[in-house]
């Protein structure tokens, strides 16, 4: 990069070079934004403020660095070592996935789905009370007291299996501080990062290696644990489809992560046969799915038992992205 260029024309350069090495146009300004405000530690707001600041020689080696790796083919977010998720900055290296921005929306459907189980269940509670302590039906008893006064708190025990960079479980722990998170991956080194994530972010959530529910069903190390929620959002990529992927994403985001098998389903397959082994089937299933994975991963909940409602939720591109199996 030249010396004496301001911010803006450093910005502007960056995204001319991305593109350059093949890298699309919409992607090269975004990695290149990226990038800079990584390199300069402000935020796009001050980017867009100072555009004409010039930028800092002794932080020149470290664009050009980072330039060069984007260039090559290495995502932005495992050049910077972090992404942003639900407003919270992860680290991620490359021994786990990119966090998606269509994952926060099977945050927020789980979030969403939540207080309707909670609300029924105490809609219930305060029913059985009513009966059994002579409440008059309008909610009170004879001294006054509501129902739900008594009524204890719910305590949800969530389980995010496939945990990766530990996004899904550290975001619900972080808006729902009164539940008990639990993650598991079978990867030790994703559960490394996914530890330091939820430590630095204050997160309480306990780590579990192992394979999909494996370690919660008979023989476990955490057999006879109840789970209310099971979120997950597993490997859901056709072995057959692997080639074909982008480069950036085929040659540097981890396999585990990205292969589900000859349909894509065989994650989904096993833990919906796995179901049945836990002490207490969850009160709620959710699943992030691929492309045209959504019906099939429905009937798969279907058969595996039965539910009170089954929901998909769109992406921002309007596909069928999540599935939830719900029982009230």
């Amino acid at each position: 990069m030249e010396r004496g260029r301001t911010y803006g024309e450093a910005w502007k350069a960056g995204a001319r070079r991305l593109a350059e090495a093949g890298v699309d146009d919409t992607e090269a300004e975004a990695g290149a934004e990226l990038l800079i405000l990584h390199v300069l530690g402000i935020g796009k707001a001050e980017l867009l403020r100072d555009l004409r600041e010039l930028f800092p020689e002794a932080k020149r080696q470290a664009w050009e660095t980072m330039l060069a790796r984007r260039a090559a083919g290495e995502p932005a977010q495992y050049v910077t070592g972090e992404q942003y998720f639900y407003g919270r900055r992860f680290a991620v290296t490359p021994a786990v996935l990119i966090p998606r921005p269509e994952t926060e929306l099977l945050a927020e459907a789980v979030l969403e789905e939540a207080a309707r189980l909670v609300a029924a269940r105490k809609a219930r509670r305060n029913e059985e009370l009513a009966e059994a302590e002579g409440f008059d039906g309008t909610g009170e008893s004879a001294d006054g007291m509501a129902a739900s006064d008594d009524a204890p708190k719910m305590e949800l025990r969530v389980l995010d299996v496939g945990t990766g960079s530990g996004a899904l479980a550290v975001t619900l722990k972080l808006e729902q501080p009164g539940w008990q998170v639990t993650a598991s991956d079978l990867s030790p080194d994703a559960l490394e990062v996914a530890a330091g994530n939820a430590a630095a972010l204050g997160a309480s959530v306990r780590f579990v290696q192992g394979d999909l529910l494996a370690p919660f069903l008979a023989g476990g190390a955490h057999a006879g644990e109840r789970i209310d929620i099971l979120v997950s959002n597993p490997p859901y990529i056709p072995s057959s489809d692997l080639p074909g992927l982008q480069a950036e994403v085929r040659e540097h985001e981890p396999h585990l992560a990205l292969d589900g098998g000859p349909d894509g389903l065989a994650p989904y397959r096993r833990m919906a046969e796995q179901l049945s082994g836990l002490t207490e089937l969850p009160a709620m299933v959710a699943w992030e799915v691929g492309i045209h994975q959504a019906v099939q991963a429905a009937a798969l909940l279907r058969e595996a038992a039965d539910w009170d409602e089954i929901r998909v939720v769109r992406d921002y591109a309007g596909i069928d992205r999540h599935v939830l199996a719900l029982r009230f």
